[in-house]
């Protein structure tokens, strides 16, 4: 693991590193904010999965949650969205390659040797980080916008027991209905339709729901409102009766402006999970 940088922030310290990814075969860059009480000791973990066309720097530098995070004694880690680099897949569309990993692990070419981004943010990175750094990995909560919304969503019920609480901005709620979702899904999972389905948060609830508390926030004025699908998840959560908000935001798009405004409510939530 090698540092870019550090530097000081709300009296903790924002980082910036690069590791080789034996999941996706090349180097990951991440990012990774430790509140002033990691000098301490090991502090719970929040984890932000970002949108297309994101890296880690999108989150780290727009979403204002550094402040909230320091408040709260919470770490937060900023993962890329994909594999990088020379040999890295890549296509021409935004939604297609790199910078849209969907976080699954492809197994059709050309992008099953590098694009295995649920190893990755599933595996890989949370051994690293709780070797490395003072993090209690015992207490993990995990947010995200747009895609990494939809990752967030979809790794927390699949992994039982990981994450105290799972948040969510704009979540693209029903992939396998969804251009996005189906484009990419084809592409990295190949034609199999069944296969989709692990990787759908508005089916993932309807079978088998979360296991603690959820909040979603979509605006009422997304111009993605029709890709993101909110209302099958909403259905999907008041069916299932399960713990948590599902909230429109009146008059709110798809932008970081968004999330910003509603950042300290989603770590003020997660907070409450962690400590409690």
């Amino acid at each position: 693991m090698k540092t870019v940088s550090e530097n000081t922030c709300f009296g903790g310290v924002q980082g910036v590193y690069t590791h080789a990814s034996s999941a996706c075969s090349c180097d990951m860059t991440f990012g990774l904010y430790l509140p002033p009480e990691a000098q301490d000791g090991p502090v719970p973990v929040l984890w932000y999965l970002s949108g297309l066309t994101c890296t880690h720097e999108n989150a780290m530098t727009k979403a204002a949650a550094q402040g909230f995070a320091a408040e709260n004694g919470i770490a937060l880690v900023f993962p890329d969205t994909s594999p990088r680099g020379e040999g890295v897949a890549n296509d021409d569309a935004y939604d297609l390659g790199q910078g849209a990993g969907f976080y699954v692990n492809a197994t059709e070419k050309p992008w099953a040797p590098h694009f295995r981004m649920w190893d990755y943010v599933a595996n890989e990175l949370p051994d690293l980080l709780g070797n490395e750094f003072p993090l209690d990995m015992e207490r993990q909560a995990i947010t995200g916008h747009s895609m990494g919304g939809h990752g967030a969503l979809t790794l927390a019920m699949s992994l039982p027991g990981r994450f105290k609480s799972v948040s969510a901005f704009a979540p693209i709620c029903n992939p396998t209905a969804s251009d996005w979702g189906r484009k990419q899904f084809k592409a990295y999972l190949g034609a199999d339709e069944t296969k989709w389905a692990a990787h759908d948060a508005s089916l993932l609830m309807a079978d088998r729901g979360f296991d603690g508390p959820v909040l979603v926030d979509t605006g009422t004025k997304d111009q993605f409102l029709d890709l993101l699908k909110p209302e099958t998840l909403s259905a999907a959560m008041a069916a299932r009766r399960q713990e948590g908000a599902f909230r429109m935001q009146k008059g709110y798009d798809h932008s970081y402006f968004f999330m910003m405004s509603f950042m300290e409510e989603h770590i003020a939530f997660h907070a409450e999970a962690l400590y409690a």
